[in-house]
């Protein structure tokens, strides 16, 4: 990927206004606009079948106030594209395309309202070999893979997406450390100089696999690709244990994604229960905690979005020194 310089591409909007907004749920909005995802591919899906819109969502979530835009790549694995009857070569092409609709939601959005607002980054998604599975391992983390396995499955897709004009790497909804590892390994393989990595958690204090959130995120210490560490779909009533147990682990920008606290019932492939409040109420709570990166995941939408957005400007406005927050912590 290598951008032009070492320096991290977060550090023009820390510096600007001290955090990143970041988009919203990918899936929820095609679905919401017509998109079958009934299928192993989920939202990757709409790549191979409906690209249009993906690119209208991408547009709508920039309108919203989004800094990252993040791809439909999560579940576009090359194993999983090979299952769809596409070559490798072939599932390069998708893989691409997904970064490509991206840039060209950027572009558009650019040209006609974003000139007042720093250009958008482009975040390629790679998501967990559970995500692969479809059927909810990514909560569980309970491959029984090898970490040579596990780096078989990944490699290629890491490697497209790190060639791909994509300006950072997506590490999503990691559900335990050997994968987070070994992601870190690849990127570092890929000459990858910017990415961020979020486990899902499973509660107030532990990462999907039962291991300590603080744990996970002290053994990636060091990763010379890791531009910011966190959490993603995760219920927002966890989030700021969370990030309390992060405390001292790391020096990085924390990145917080949380999806709307429903309950993902795997078998199904459906949520249940009331959403929870708290993503928009408690962004003010997480940025104090050193969430730096902040948006939504499963269930989150464009309002979702400008709510943060709103939410944390607010915050900062009325914090007595706000002046001196800009790039703190």
């Amino acid at each position: 990927m290598p951008p032009s310089s070492s320096k991290s591409p977060l550090a023009p909007f820390l510096g600007r206004e001290g955090f990143l907004i970041l988009d919203g749920g990918l899936a929820t909005e095609l679905e919401a606009r017509g998109a079958d995802l009934r299928d192993p591919l989920w939202s990757a899906r709409a790549l191979v079948e409906q690209p249009d819109l993906i690119r209208a969502v991408h547009l709508d979530y920039l309108r919203a106030g989004a800094d990252v835009i993040t791809t439909a790549s999560y579940q576009a694995s090359h194993r999983g594209l090979a299952a769809r009857g596409l070559t490798a070569a072939e599932a390069d092409r998708v893989l691409q395309r997904s970064v490509d609709l991206a840039i060209e939601a950027r572009a558009e959005w650019l040209e006609t309202e974003g000139r007042d607002r720093p250009v958008p980054l482009i975040a390629a998604s790679i998501g967990p070999y559970g995500a692969y599975l479809h059927d909810g391992s990514e909560y569980r983390g309970n491959y029984g893979l090898s970490a040579a396995e596990l780096s078989a499955f990944h490699r290629d897709r890491v490697a497209v997406l790190a060639a791909s004009g994509a300006d950072l790497l997506a590490f999503e909804t990691i559900p335990c450390r050997i994968e987070a590892e070994v992601l870190v390994e690849l990127a570092e393989e890929a000459g990858v100089r910017a990415a961020w990595l979020a486990f899902s958690c499973r509660d107030d204090e532990r990462i999907a696999d039962g291991d300590r959130f603080a744990d996970a995120l002290t053994g990636l210490r060091g990763a010379p690709s890791l531009t910011s560490v966190g959490l993603n779909c995760t219920a927002p009533r966890f989030v700021s244990s969370l990030l309390d147990e992060a405390r001292g682990t790391t020096d990085l920008p924390l990145v917080v994604y949380p999806n709307s606290g429903e309950t993902y019932e795997a078998g199904t492939g459906t949520w249940w229960g009331e959403p929870s409040t708290g993503i928009v109420e408690r962004v003010g709570e997480w940025h104090r905690l050193g969430a730096r990166l902040i948006g939504g995941c499963c269930r989150t939408t464009p309002r979702t979005i400008e709510g943060v957005a709103a939410a944390l400007r607010s915050h900062l406005a009325n914090r007595a020194d706000g002046a001196g927050l800009v790039g703190d912590g």
